[in-house]
């Protein structure tokens, strides 16, 4: 009989610690001295896999996604084609299930096992990784061990209630804009601005092979969040091997051949936006510095060597453009304000994980929770059997079927 996980599971549980439940790890943040020094070793990342999502949101096992970085133009308006935004959202819970498929496939190719202490999204990493120095860090987390591997996502309906929550109460420190938005562009307005960098700074193919037509007309492109590209790497911390999966915004050059070269970095990019303001002042170089913080997490997680900056106005104007190189971030912060450290961030991470190892022991679900304000990573079992839907049931049977494991031959709980 296969492997079958009911639909029940397959749904994260809202969430709500029973008062009599004691954590079985309280990992504080604080003092963070215990992480400062030199950082402990990294793996450099190295891309084992990757997939595309369609501009229907459909999964391709394939580079189809790919872009290539091209320089916008300067005074674009950010905020031009909102109204035509094709926007994708998730209305269900994705839980692992585009990275296992694409790792089970893998193994089915390759006939090796893909294994490592960890797997993930990058996010999840994002979140953990930059919480030693922000202050309003909160999530909540799944995990859950299967043949020797710990598997974390995200809680969907914690996050789902965390956007809900920030709609009710928006920013009230918007100023000077234009009147036809109310001189208060909505959350959504300013993540379209995001997403409108993107279509002005990447093309589907190198600048070189792009007609100038389509160049000159990128102002007038719908915007669509649907296609993706996403990159699986391999990487470390310490002992702690891990495998991530996350997006890609773009190329800066055609990627290397593997098979001449097969070490090469890969060149990726990543765009972000942020307010320029003018003139600059010192809170507004301590709040663009704190940005930085996961601009590099989650560049570094991924092996992304470049982060494209678009610096625009208030009001959504594009007023200038900044690259860096990732490796370099935390050693500008260093000489500025000195609001975070990059080795104490990868201490503090490869300290977490190896605790969460030591902790994640036998099946079942354990919530990773970290209040707003609470300076404290919690980890207890929610579930002491299956796998909650973490795991989908095609990645269960595929694996149960490559071991020859007669326990994954049973029913999953309820």
């Amino acid at each position: 009989m296969a492997y079958t996980t009911p639909e029940a599971t397959r749904s994260s549980a809202p969430f709500n610690r029973p008062s009599t439940t004691l954590p079985q790890l309280r990992f504080p943040i604080q003092p963070l001295q215990r992480f400062q020094g030199a950082s402990a070793s990294i793996k450099r990342p190295r891309e084992i896999a990757h997939f595309s999502y369609n501009e229907d949101h459909e999964y391709r096992e394939d580079e189809s996604s790919i872009q290539y970085y091209c320089e916008p133009c300067i005074g674009a308006n950010l905020c031009d084609g909102f109204d035509t935004f094709n926007r994708y959202e998730e209305k269900e819970d994705p839980h692992l299930d585009s990275l296992l498929k694409t790792l089970a496939s893998k193994e089915k190719r390759e006939g090796v096992k893909v294994d490592a202490d960890f797997v993930t999204w990058r996010g999840m990493m994002t979140r953990i990784m930059t919480a030693p120095f922000d202050m309003f860090a909160s999530f909540e987390m799944f995990a859950t061990l299967h043949q020797g591997t710990i598997y974390i996502e995200e809680d969907f309906q914690a996050k789902a209630a965390e956007i809900a929550s920030d709609s009710r109460n928006p920013p009230n420190n918007r100023r000077n804009y234009p009147r036809y938005y109310n001189q208060n562009p909505s959350r959504e307005m300013m993540t379209y601005w995001g997403y409108k960098f993107e279509t002005l700074s990447l093309t589907p193919d190198t600048p070189a092979s792009t007609s100038r037509e389509f160049l000159e007309n990128r102002q007038n492109t719908v915007v669509s969040n649907h296609a993706q590209h996403c990159s699986i790497v391999r990487t470390a911390f310490g002992s702690n091997t891990v495998i991530l999966g996350g997006e890609v915004d773009g190329l800066w050059e055609p990627k290397p051949d593997p098979s001449k070269n097969p070490d090469a970095p890969i060149p990726w990019i990543e765009l972000k936006t942020t307010e320029l303001a003018d003139p600059m002042t010192d809170r507004d170089i301590l709040k663009y510095e704190r940005k930085l913080l996961k601009f590099w997490a989650q560049s570094f997680l991924l092996g992304v060597a470049k982060v494209i900056v678009g610096f625009r106005s208030a009001q959504g104007i594009l007023r200038s453009v900044e690259m860096y190189e990732t490796n370099q971030i935390p050693g500008m912060v260093r000489r500025g304000t000195r609001c975070w450290d990059g080795n104490t961030c990868i201490n503090f991470t490869t300290a977490f994980l190896g605790k969460l190892k030591e902790i994640v022991t036998e099946e079942g679900v354990y919530r990773i929770s970290l209040r707003k304000k609470a300076g404290v990573i919690e980890v207890w079992k929610e579930k002491e059997e299956g796998t909650g839907g973490i795991l989908s049931k095609e990645f269960l049977n595929w694996r149960a079927r490559k071991d020859g494991d007669e326990k994954g031959n049973l029913e999953e709980p309820e």
